[in-house]
């Protein structure tokens, strides 16, 4: 399985924020530690999920040094979070929304790093209370 350098970042008045130097865009943000780690994970997963679907490559991973050589990384903490090989099969589905509805939550999706896949998931199991 390949490693990926995660930043945790914490401001006093803020959740704990999780970004992947690897990949512009994921991101997420949760208000505990233990949370935090668990949803970097699998935000992680949902993106690369999510790049596979488009067929899009995985970059390789950076070197911690090579990270941290970027002044605002610095006041983060890193750990690595582990992406799986064989990523679990992915189900094409097909639902109905009103345009103007697809067209908010694909705004919604690019702006938060998502892609439309990725968001709906992440949203369904934040309404059927599992951790997104």
């Amino acid at each position: 399985m390949a490693e990926y350098i995660a930043l945790i970042h914490k401001d006093p008045h803020s959740d704990y924020a999780v970004s992947f130097p690897d990949f512009d865009g994921c991101i997420t943000a949760a208000p505990t530690l233990d949370q935090a780690r668990v949803l970097a994970s699998e935000a992680l997963a949902l993106h690369v999920q999510g790049m596979r679907e488009d067929g899009e490559g995985l970059p390789e991973p950076s070197s911690l040094q090579h990270v941290m050589a970027t002044r605002e990384n610095r006041a983060a903490v890193a750990f690595l979070v582990e992406v799986p090989e064989r990523p679990t099969p992915a189900v094409r589905i097909n639902i109905t929304v009103t345009e103007g509805e697809l067209q908010a939550i694909d705004s919604y999706a690019t702006a938060h790093g998502y892609s439309r896949s990725a968001f709906l998931v992440r949203a369904a199991r934040q309404a059927m209370g599992r951790a997104a």
